[in-house]
Formats: structure tokens, C-alpha cells, sequence
């Protein structure tokens, strides 16, 4: 799985700047930051794998899930979706101090990447002579050349990008769904980016188009990231294809921005959270009190499922405290 692999390149790594933390202050540590730039090594090697056993495929610039099956031979789902969007949120920053004080670990990495040289062409660049924006290294699954692949199509409205943020799967496949036969069987995965038209795991499609603002929040994290180790010399198309140019920065505000769309009044008086929802629309009573959905439409914004759940949707109030700051 391209994103629980993803998933646990991002836990060492904060699992390493616990340890980084730590150590600063109490040698002991630095044993446990040794361990998890070990960890972190392998994650990468298993996610970036050349050939078919790896998850990136060169042809469309992306990561996917594949499948092994009983004879060994393996496939990759080509399915475009938030899956192969996580891993470039696998990033961290190695600030001078934290190399300073636990120079072991910059010692393991670099003796670690001297044994695996195929990784050290799919992961991001390390080491003295990759130093960024004020000496920082970065430590990351995904290249640059990778990361502006991605970044394509992250940043495509006829894709993931949509008027109110990410979508978890691509609207290319509302027109191309992916179709998979097992024994006779078809399957299909389509774009939905409202209410499941299934079921199946309880009706829940939160991962089939709509936006979720957790992982909108995991993806902003990494963007900006990488502009503290980049700065201004890294910059892409957003939208893809507008000709207008933005640093990271700039694009992890245009995300925020389009994530707190969903809340605000538009020109019309109407928050696109309610959707059609007239009470809430226009009554005086209930206009402002403004709920957290669990998820939101990929096309319109209107708030779907539960309406409390502010334990994530609840960080929108951390993207306006950063684009205002």
C-alpha cells in the first residue's frame, strides 16, 4: 500500500525528530534517532523499489498500490487517488543544530545510502553537498523531479485540485474509472464526490473523491516543508497549466485558502458548507453557527456526514492562523 507506506515513512521521521529533540539534551538518545534514519532507509527502499515490485511508476508519474498475486508476479491498481499524493508528505527538516549536536545520525544515513545506491536516486537528495535555504537538509521518500510529477497532477483542476481543496481521488476517473476483472468479475472505482453508490463499507467513498481535511492538512505540512529547505528556488504551475508560477509557500496558501472557501460567505451570501440546506443558508438562527462536517463535497463544498467532527476538520482554524501569520 502506497499510503501506509507512506504512512510509516512519515512515523519514523517524527519518531526521529522526537529522538533528535531529545538527544540535544541527553546523549542516550541518540541510539533511538539512529534507529528510526535506519527504519526510515528501509521504508524507502520497499516504497521505491525499481522495477515492478516498486510503487512509483515512471510512465505516469505517480505512485500506486500493488497488488502480488499467488504466482509472484505483481500489478500495479492505477488508480489516481490520494494513495499515491502521501508520500511526498513524508518530509522533514534537518535543521544545522540538529546535525551540530547528534552528528551520529547524519554519519548513519550517509553510510546507509553508500550501501543502497538504487535509493539514493528515487529519494530526495542528502548530505553536505544538498544543503537548502540556510543550511537545512531534508530528509524526504520523493525527489525533485518525482515531487514536480506529482505535484501536476495535485495541483490539476481537472484532477485532485478542486475550488475548495484536495480531493482524495481524481475527477479523471468520473469520466475513466479504473476497472479491475478478477476471475471474471469486474470491478470499478469512479469518482464520487459526494455519497457513496454503494454499501459496501457502510457507504462510506470519504476515500473516492471527497475532500478530507486531515489529509489536506498532512499534504499542506509537507508543502511547506519543502519550502523552508527550497525557498524560492523551486517553483510550479498552480493551477497546472495556468502559466502562473508559485513557490511551495504560495501553494500550500492556495490549498488553505481554497480549504477555508468552504466556510466563508461567498458573493452571494451562502457558505458553500451548507450546500442547499436553506435553514442554514438563511436563517437567522442557524447562518453562523457554522458546523465541521467530517467531509465535503469534491465539486461544491457541502459539508457531508457526521457535522461535529471537529477533532480534524477543526484544523481549518489552524490554516487561517498560518496564512494570516
Amino acid at each position: 500500500q502506497a499510503d501506509g507506506t507512506a504512512w510509516m515513512a512519515f512515523f519514523t521521521q517524527n519518531m526521529l525528530e522526537l529522538g533528535l529533540e531529545l538527544a540535544a539534551h541527553d546523549p542516550a538518545y541518540q541510539d533511538m534517532a539512529l534507529k528510526f534514519v535506519e527504519h526510515f532507509v528501509y521504508i524507502a527502499a520497499a516504497i521505491n523499489a525499481p522495477g515492478d515490485r516498486g510503487m512509483w511508476d515512471e510512465e505516469d508519474g505517480f505512485y500506486y498500490d500493488l497488488l502480488v498475486l499467488p504466482d509472484g508476479t505483481a500489478q500495479r491498481l492505477k488508480v489516481r487517488s490520494m494513495v499515491g499524493l502521501l508520500p511526498l508528505c513524508a518530509t522533514t527538516m534537518i535543521e544545522p543544530w540538529q546535525r551540530e549536536r547528534v552528528p551520529r545520525a547524519a554519519e548513519e544515513l550517509a553510510a546507509r545510502l553508500r550501501s543502497m545506491p538504487e535509493i539514493v536516486r528515487s529519494i530526495h537528495p542528502t548530505g553536505p553537498a544538498h544543503r537548502g535555504v540556510a543550511g537545512r537538509g531534508i530528509l524526504a521518500l520523493v525527489n525533485p523531479e518525482r515531487l514536480r510529477r506529482i505535484l501536476a497532477k495535485l495541483l490539476d483542476e481537472n484532477e485532485f485540485l478542486s475550488p475548495y481543496g484536495i480531493r482524495s481521488l481524481s475527477k479523471f476517473h468520473e469520466r475513466h474509472p479504473y476497472v479491475f476483472n478478477v476471475n471474471g468479475q469486474e470491478y470499478r472505482v469512479g469518482y464520487l464526490p459526494a455519497e457513496s453508490n454503494t454499501g459496501m463499507f457502510g457507504g462510506n467513498s470519504n476515500w473516492r473523491g471527497r475532500i478530507w481535511m486531515p489529509v489536506n492538512a498532512i499534504i499542506i505540512r509537507g508543502l511547506l516543508n519543502y519550502y523552508a529547505y527550497y525557498g524560492e528556488s523551486f517553483k510550479v504551475d498552480c493551477p497546472t497549466g495556468s502559466g502562473r508560477q508559485m513557490n511551495l509557500f504560495e501553494v500550500a496558501r492556495e490549498i488553505s485558502d481554497r480549504l477555508t472557501r468552504i466556510f466563508l460567505r461567498d458573493a452571494n451570501g451562502r457558505r458553500p458548507v451548507y450546500g442547499g440546506a436553506e435553514k442554514f443558508q438563511r436563517d437567522p438562527h442557524w447562518r453562523d453557527h457554522v458546523l465541521f462536517y467530517e467531509y465535503f463535497h469534491g465539486d461544491n463544498g457541502a459539508g457531508i456526514g457526521a457535522n461535529h467532527q471537529t477533532g480534524w476538520t477543526g484544523l481549518v482554524t489552524k490554516l487561517l492562523q498560518q496564512s494570516g501569520e
